[in-house]
């Protein structure tokens, strides 16, 4: 007779609807766990997750046969409590859910029958399917070797994790955070690499030229601007003619502990609003959309964001942001160039300058970002 501990310890395991559906699917066929993926339309991670208990509880079993590894429910070596307590789940439980599991599972096993392959299997649905060395992050380091671009700035670029994958593909790459802190941490992680240099500045009034770059990185600033359609003018003041800005930023929530937590003064934005700023700001939008849901709760939104700077300006235009930087000029600062085997390559396919290395204006009070 199972002790209290034993027995609450059980019911929790039981207590989850999802380890409830697999041991259904699991009673009926032996399946891999990529198969219960496909079944169930669940996350890979997530079905591992609760496989990896029930195992442990000893309410399935797997066996290996090559590379895969076949699940299915452990009758015979169930735990006695256990196997008590599922024989009434399973003969009192009725879903649709498990009947719809039940129904795709036979396609799955077809299929198995019919010799389909792994892509086979999991064709239109391949981005929800691990397999070994196809993540996201091997394919955006294999992907940059697409880019070649030209001076790029990093606003808000914290540590410098991001800038450390694009640098190497372009021309020189500039760090820019209001945090001495997190500019040291960048320093310390991109000194060795001969195209990059480091800034402390306020996005709301970027210490640099007019027109200084060819391409500007705004990833995951925005909820921490105090005036984001200012921020966004000044990405855009500093852009050459021709130049693209690309970032990313939450799509409005209420999640006000995440806010807090973060830091955020923003709880995100609706791509209206914020297309209606980068027009504003005299961008031309080519991208300012929901692209992406995070999987885990509270399920935040991701906006995408690809803007360009038209190639002509209309003077008002121009005279105007001329007369913006009339009032802050710099001194030259020593041109990272020389540093770069790829300085006189021309600058990216998105229509980069090959004009000179951006300059730093003279130092600025630092504010918050």
């Amino acid at each position: 007779m199972p002790d209290l501990s034993t027995t609450t310890e059980l019911l929790r395991l039981l207590g989850d609807p999802t380890r409830v559906r697999l041991l259904a699917l699991l009673g009926r066929e032996e399946l891999t766990v990529a198969e219960i993926t496909d079944v169930t339309q669940l996350a890979q991670s997530r079905v591992s997750t609760h496989l990896g208990k029930l195992r442990e509880a000893g309410l399935v079993k797997d066996r290996r046969d090559g590379a895969s590894s076949f699940y299915t429910l452990s009758r015979g070596a169930m735990p006695e409590e256990a196997r008590r307590v599922w024989a009434v789940l399973e003969a009192t439980t009725e879903d649709p859910l498990i009947e719809q599991d039940r129904e795709r599972v036979r396609e799955v096993v077809r299929a198995r029958a019919g010799g389909a392959s792994w892509a086979d299997s999991v064709a239109g649905r391949m981005e929800r399917h691990y397999s070994p060395g196809r993540t996201w992050e091997a394919s955006l380091r294999g992907l940059l070797g697409l880019m070649s671009l030209g001076d790029v700035l990093d606003v808000a670029s914290g540590d410098g994790a991001l800038a450390e994958l694009v640098a190497p593909r372009c021309r020189t790459m500039t760090c820019l955070d209001a945090s001495e802190t997190v500019v040291e941490a960048a320093r310390r992680r991109l000194d060795r690499l001969g195209n990059v240099r480091f800034a402390r500045g306020d996005m709301h009034e970027l210490p640099f030229e007019a027109a200084s770059f060819d391409q500007v990185m705004l990833m995951n600033c925005l909820t921490f601007a105090r005036s984001p359609a200012r921020a966004l003018a000044e990405a855009a003041r500093v852009l050459r003619p021709g130049g693209a800005l690309a970032g990313v930023t939450l799509k409005t929530h209420r999640h006000e502990i995440a806010a807090v937590t973060y830091s955020h003064v923003r709880f995100g934005f609706e791509p209206r609003e914020l297309e209606a700023m980068l027009e504003a700001a005299g961008l031309a939008v080519d991208a300012c959309d929901v692209t992406s849901r995070e999987k885990r709760p509270p399920h935040f939104e991701v906006i995408s964001i690809h803007a360009r700077k038209p190639r002509a300006e209309s003077a008002k235009g121009a005279d105007s942001r001329e007369g913006q930087a009339t009032a802050r000029r710099s001194t030259p600062a020593s041109d990272a160039r020389d540093h770069d085997p790829r300085a006189a390559q021309p600058a990216d396919l998105n229509g980069g300058s090959t004009a000179a290395a951006p300059t730093v204006k003279k130092p600025r009070r630092t504010a918050e970002p």
